[in-house]
């Protein structure tokens, strides 16, 4: 087991290492100059050149590559000239030093995403900090929903199979697995929140945390939540519900299901004991996976509801050219998407022997 789980990693690390080069690649070959954007208007030669400098910009492809990867490293290697790039400061680095010589020193640190060039020198790594738990409060709210609901549907579909409500639900969920995250967006925020303002009570925009009246604190708004999760989980609800319907239809069709019938049990206690456990591995499976998939799909949800989370601070540095932070985010993204599938891996190793010999 030790053997397959150090395999698992091992990939997942190559993963990585792949991600970090072609989004280092895509944005340092087809974006313009950085010290141009953040200087815009008072461009100055001797300044532009001063921040290429403290950017490592000077330096060739390579060479810039191999920074970015130093920046991110929890071990890397620092200067001694305090005029390197990669010379150690503290109010960049949270860290310290471990090996010092003349030429410089190994330190172990905290990975460092840069600085935003729009914000006022701010870490990318605080921006981050401040919008991902808004993020995943969204996506942990929407795949809820996905899961409860959807079994339940599924379940319905499978025990009504072929009548006018599996006809209607198969139609339903087919509709909501080709509908665009933004054009839903857009719909549920015109139904529930504009025309339906009058019942609901929902807000178009708004997030987690609103400012009062006299603009003196913040309080939590949860009814601001409603409606972007159920934007985000329109999706998931409706594979999950398939996938339940399909797999449950499965199962009741095994030996086992008969023979429980046979020993007069009833139905519920058929679906609740017996066939539902075994058809919902596929279930959760696509559960697991859809949710590495919501950080990365609340993009265009987030911005069309005001929604204070990551997904609305990538839109916004797309918008202003922010290098630093929309690279920070997709790397964020993917190191979630790379460790929920070493744990699903790791979970399906335990449970089943055969697919740690693969």
């Amino acid at each position: 087991m030790f053997k397959y789980i150090l395999k698992k990693i091992s990939y997942s690390f190559i993963t990585f290492l792949g991600v970090v080069t072609v989004v280092f690649l895509l944005f340092n070959v087809m974006q313009g100059d950085p010290a141009r954007m953040m200087l815009d208007q008072n461009e100055d030669p001797k300044q532009l050149a001063k921040i290429r400098h403290q950017l490592g910009l000077d330096q060739n492809l390579l060479v810039q590559y191999l920074y970015y990867l130093n920046d991110l490293s929890p071990i890397s290697f620092h200067a001694t000239d305090d005029k390197s790039y990669t010379h150690w400061d503290d109010k960049k680095f949270n860290g310290f030093q471990v090996i010092q010589t003349k030429k410089g020193s190994l330190a172990l640190k905290i990975p460092y995403l840069r600085e935003s060039y729009q914000q006022n020198g701010t870490k990318v790594s605080d921006i981050i900090a401040q919008t991902l738990p808004n993020t995943l409060i969204l996506a942990i709210s929407s795949i809820l929903i996905a899961f409860i609901f959807g079994i339940f549907l599924g379940i319905i579909s499978a025990l009504k199979k072929n009548s006018w409500v599996d006809k209607i639900l198969l139609v339903t969920t087919s509709v909501g697995m080709s509908l665009p995250s933004f054009f839903a967006a857009i719909l549920v925020a015109w139904l529930f929140a504009f025309i339906l303002h009058r019942y609901t009570g929902l807000n178009m925009t708004g997030s987690l945390y609103e400012v009062d009246d006299y603009g003196t604190g913040k309080y939590l708004s949860f009814k601001n939540l409603i409606l972007p999760a159920l934007t985000l989980g329109i999706r998931p609800l409706a594979v999950i519900t398939q996938l339940t319907r399909n797999s449950l239809l499965d199962v009741l069709n095994q030996d086992y299901i008969r023979t429980a019938y046979a020993k007069g049990l009833n139905q519920k206690q058929i679906i609740w004991r017996h066939a539902l456990r075994n058809a919902l591995n596929p279930v959760i499976t696509a559960a697991s996976g859809w949710f590495a998939g919501m950080l990365a799909g609340a993009v265009f949800v987030e911005f069309i509801f005001g929604w204070n989370g990551l997904g609305k601070e990538i839109v916004k540095a797309l918008n202003t050219l922010d290098q630093p932070v929309i690279m920070g985010a997709v790397l964020v993204i993917a190191v979630a998407f790379i460790f929920i599938n070493i744990l699903v891996d790791i979970i399906y190793g335990f449970l089943d022997p055969r697919v740690r010999s693969q």
